[in-house]
């Protein structure tokens, strides 16, 4: 006995675009435990993934309707996919993206850190230089100084800078201020 899955034309395209949809989520699932065991370069990766997104957006797109939440289908049909709802639904990108950017954003964080620091550093050694040597007038530099050189995090704890830094302000300190 033969048992049809669909009545027309329109219906079985429909349970293609399903199936299609069903792999796209599986095959991205494989792809993500294949990064993260090293199995697959990042280059190779982000080359899939980006494939993978897209045509799991142009399908999503055409299954509006049928499918109109992505989740549900997911636990219809027992897929057991949490990195591939992760990568198409949630995030849209690939994770060696996603992580660029992350890395991109720390290090503009940094560089502004460095940058405050310099410009601190500069102020200070140009009082010094005017011979502004009044306790009121340097405490404050070096306490921006100080501040900004514990906010870099590129600097280990016991940075000489650092530990340099604390002595001048606590002698500065010690002279008390005003």
């Amino acid at each position: 006995m033969e048992v049809k899955l669909w009545n027309d034309k329109r219906e079985r395209e429909m349970y293609d675009n399903l199936a299609e949809l069903f792999a796209i989520i599986k095959a991205t699932e494989k792809l993500e435990k294949a990064y993260v065991r090293d199995l697959i370069s990042p280059a190779e990766y982000e080359t899939e993934c980006l494939k993978l997104i897209a045509q799991f957006k142009t399908l999503s797109s055409t299954l509006k309707d049928a499918v109109p939440n992505i989740e549900q289908f997911h636990d219809t049909y027992k897929m057991d996919c949490p990195s591939a709802l992760n990568r198409l639904v949630t995030s849209g990108v690939p994770a060696t993206v996603e992580h660029r950017a992350a890395a991109a954003n720390s290090t503009a964080t940094s560089a502004a850190v460095v940058a405050e620091c310099v410009q601190n550093f500069i102020t200070a050694m140009d009082l010094l230089k005017l011979n502004m040597v009044a306790v009121d007038q340097v405490h404050p530099l070096l306490s921006d100084l100080s501040s900004s050189l514990n906010k870099l995090s590129i600097l280990p704890a016991d940075f000489e800078g650092k530990t340099k830094m604390r002595v001048a302000f606590e002698v500065v300190k010690d002279r008390g201020c005003g």
